[in-house]
């Protein structure tokens, strides 16, 4: 008899009494819990014999899950009890010292890379896993991570793996891709996170009627990177790796071009020096929040530990208060260091803990669902001796929206051994803001269609673009830039022009003579 079987016998066992309002919600919550276990019952009989066990593990966690969104449907702090951040709660990236060369090798023993490769290139236009648009080069984003692993094993005479997290959309593809790295100098081990049933929003019950994700994949969805430490426990690569000897896993998403191996942050965790308290579980890379970062997760300080605040969690009357550049000063660049020991104590403890993402959905044929999710940087709260670090902007330096695309592009960047780095031409650090308009510029393919090169953004500040507008060769751009071409107009900037702080609309049409 299953565990499910025995949970949702249990729950029968409950008799129903008259009730008020509260106890109504109570009773309606046990209800679904217990209707929810019958479904989820009903769709392990339809899977194969092979997939019981790992069917079952997956529907456990999205029990848990359900049981949390029941309990706290929105997840939202109370706002009165966020502290301020304590002495030391964010550390300070420029005071960490370089580690000497002789025990670089030692330390990169104990690391493991992990790259958050579960989503999908369609908000860009592009089929399949977002790890394989081309960047820069005609290299994709997985390209790029293997070159600075490898680069860094070659270095340093290492062996740090590569583990790829995928999701049932992006895992048939990138093993295939992977097989053309079997030369490089780099181990590359990938697991899938879980696989779960999206549910009606009105019945809370699952939409999928079999097991089969293949046969209806609107009805099933990747849980968000929250997973990742379930899914990498039941991998069995957790283990594997402790036995290894290593410590550490460095996590990031594969679209984040600035999430390099830091061997300063590496050295601050495996050697931290006399005074420097307790070891530290978790580490996650914040930097200076800006006007364009409002949304990102902050870190707080909450019934005494230091956790990561998303939008989603704020009350709606205090929305303004979170995106204030001055009260929060920190975002969440999704950079983070984790002991691996840690991960496998919490995990077998029952003791890791996440706030719930609601993200609802409409299907192709119009049904409303939701998808219950949850963040990786979220189990902060779950460690010992965790903490933040004020990183430079250059290590987020993720690749959204095709406006991010431009960036990486240009020659605003310099690419060696699959890292980025700002150019030393441009005078000042900060990268220009770019807007681009979502009905010519939102597809890769589209996009790149109405750049003959890209332009020389080195002096650019701001450039804003709207409607049907294309760009000759060898186009510099500087200061701040806006284009404007209104419906039934075309902008096409010649070649070799130099756009120096200028307004351009109107109609401007350069044709083959």
């Amino acid at each position: 008899m299953s565990s499910l079987h025995l949970e949702k016998k249990a729950l029968y066992g409950h008799q129903r009494q008259g009730s008020d309002s509260a106890a109504f919600k109570e009773l309606t919550k046990r209800d679904a819990q217990v209707q929810l276990a019958v479904e989820l019952e009903k769709l392990i009989r339809t899977c194969s014999e092979g997939n019981h066990e790992r069917i079952e593990r997956e529907f456990s966690g999205f029990r848990r899950l359900f049981v949390r969104f029941l309990l706290d449907p929105t997840s939202s702090v109370q706002w009165e009890k966020i502290e301020k951040l304590p002495d030391g709660a964010v550390g300070d990236y420029e005071m960490l010292p370089t580690p000497p060369l002789t025990q670089i090798r030692g330390m990169l023993d104990k690391l493991v890379v992990i790259k958050l490769n579960g989503g999908l290139g369609t908000s860009m236009g592009c089929q399949g896993p977002k790890s394989v648009i081309s960047v820069r080069n005609d290299l994709t984003f997985l390209d790029l991570t293997v070159q600075q692993i490898e680069s860094l094993n070659k270095t340093y005479n290492a062996n740090v793996p590569l583990v790829l997290m995928n999701s049932f959309n992006t895992d048939e593809e990138t093993q295939l891709i992977i097989q053309k790295y079997t030369k490089f100098e780099i181990q590359i081990h990938t697991f899938n996170q879980s696989n779960y049933p999206r549910i009606n929003k009105e019945s809370l019950m699952p939409v999928a009627r079999s097991c089969n994700t293949s046969a209806d994949m609107e009805a099933w969805y990747p849980p968000g990177h929250g997973d990742f430490y379930e899914s990498f426990y039941n991998s069995g690569l957790l283990e594997e790796f402790i036995k290894q000897g290593r410590e550490y896993c460095f996590i990031s998403n594969i679209d984040n071009l600035g999430a390099t191996v830091d061997l300063n942050i590496l050295n601050m965790l495996l050697n931290p020096g006399e005074g420097s308290g307790k070891p530290k579980e978790f580490l996650m890379e914040v930097t200076d929040k800006t006007r364009a970062d409002v949304k990102g997760g902050t870190l707080i300080q909450y019934e005494n530990k230091l956790r990561l605040l998303e939008i989603a969690q704020v009350p709606k009357e205090k929305v303004e208060d979170f995106k204030s550049v001055k009260t929060f000063k920190f975002f969440n660049t999704n950079n983070l260091w984790v002991k691996l020991p840690s991960i496998k104590r919490i995990i077998e403890n029952g003791t890791l803990d996440m706030e719930v993402i609601v993200n609802p959905k409409t299907l192709d044929n119009g049904l409303n669902v939701i998808q219950l999710e949850t963040a990786v940087g979220a189990a902060m709260k779950c460690f010992e001796g965790s903490i933040g670090l004020n990183v430079p902007r250059s290590r987020f330096l993720p690749v959204k929206k095709t406006s991010d695309l431009l960036l990486v592009m240009s020659n605003l960047y310099n690419l060696k051994n699959g890292s980025l780095s700002m150019s030393a031409l441009r005078s000042f650090p900060s990268t220009p803001l770019i807007k681009l308009g979502e009905n010519h510029f939102a597809k890769v393919r589209e996009f790149l269609k109405r750049f003959a090169t890209i332009p020389d953004l080195l002096e650019l500040d701001h450039l804003t673009v709207s409607g049907d507008v294309t760009f000759g060769r060898h186009v510099s751009l500087k200061g701040t830039v806006i284009i404007i071409a209104n419906h039934g107009d075309r902008i096409d900037i010649p070649s070799g022009a130099i756009l120096e702080n200028k307004i351009v609309s109107g109609n401007l049409r350069i044709l083959d003579h």
